[in-house]
């Protein structure tokens, strides 16, 4: 859910004339095509709460997203509003000074889990579509679908792990579990540095807690098959809440960020 007050969205109201219904002058197919480029499909039932209409969409949208992603589309629509008004009149440009005002604060109240940040921006660096589609998939549902969110989190680390192997030709045969995948993983990136000696306590010490990131990510593979996505269950089954997939997101991303950060400051491996 963004942090949208109701005075801040007066001026998205105006500007992008959503008292008619519509929304400037998308219709169905270009408005469907707007979010898909953001991997967003605005006509899901997620967004028809409150009416199927554009504006009432939209709406939804503001309402049930997070604060990044809501600041990012509404950003990405006054830029289409720049298009479609090339000369816009002083009360316009108002209106757009305003809306870019309350979009400014959402992005400094982001609602998106901090550890993403980090992992959104390797995604990047290697150029991860999957990756980088799962990050999106993880701030949408964080707070509306709590079990995706956990389902994700699992997948966020296999593709880590086997896009580091498989950066360093050492690529996963077969289908494996996830700890047989970590521990691939972990072996190698040789997370002891070469500089500690076997008998410095230090080395111990990293390597019981590097040892314990498999047990961890164990965890995390059994809260998915329980409560999250990619696996059947009864109907019955609880869900959890978004503080429990905020706790998934967060080992899974913190775990994802160190290493691909390990693996990136490994220039032999680095193309």
């Amino acid at each position: 859910m963004s942090d949208l007050k109701t005075t801040d969205k007066k001026p998205f109201e105006l500007l992008f004339g959503l008292q008619s219904g519509y929304v400037m002058d998308f219709t169905n197919n270009t408005f469907e095509e707007f979010f898909s480029e953001h991997g967003i499909n605005i006509y899901s039932e997620k967004y028809a709460s409150i009416g199927g209409s554009k504006a009432k969409r939209l709406r939804a949208f503001w309402q049930v997203e997070p604060n990044e992603l809501v600041a990012d589309i509404l950003l990405a629509l006054i830029e289409y509003w720049r298009q479609i008004n090339p000369i816009p009149k002083e009360d316009e440009l108002v209106l757009v000074r305003q809306c870019e005002t309350s979009i400014q604060r959402l992005r400094r109240e982001r609602s998106l889990h901090p550890s993403l940040e980090s992992v959104k921006k390797i995604a990047v660096v290697f150029s991860a579509q999957y990756l980088s589609n799962q990050i999106r998939r993880m701030e949408q549902s964080i707070e509306s679908d709590p079990g995706l969110a956990i389902g994700t989190a699992k997948e966020l680390v296999e593709t880590c792990c086997f896009t580091i192997l498989n950066e360093r030709g050492k690529p996963i045969q077969g289908t494996s579990d996830m700890p047989a995948i970590v521990k691939a993983t972990l072996k190698e990136l040789q997370l002891v540095p070469d500089a500690i000696p076997e008998h410095n306590k230090g080395a111990e010490v990293i390597k019981r807690l590097t040892s314990n990131l498999a047990s961890i990510l164990q965890g995390l593979a059994e809260l998915r098959n329980l409560y999250g996505t990619g696996h059947g269950k009864d109907g019955k089954t609880q869900t959890l809440t978004p503080r429990h997939a905020k706790l998934a997101v967060g080992v899974a991303t913190t775990l994802a960020t160190f290493l691909f950060e390990t693996h990136k400051g490994d220039e032999t491996y680095v193309r």
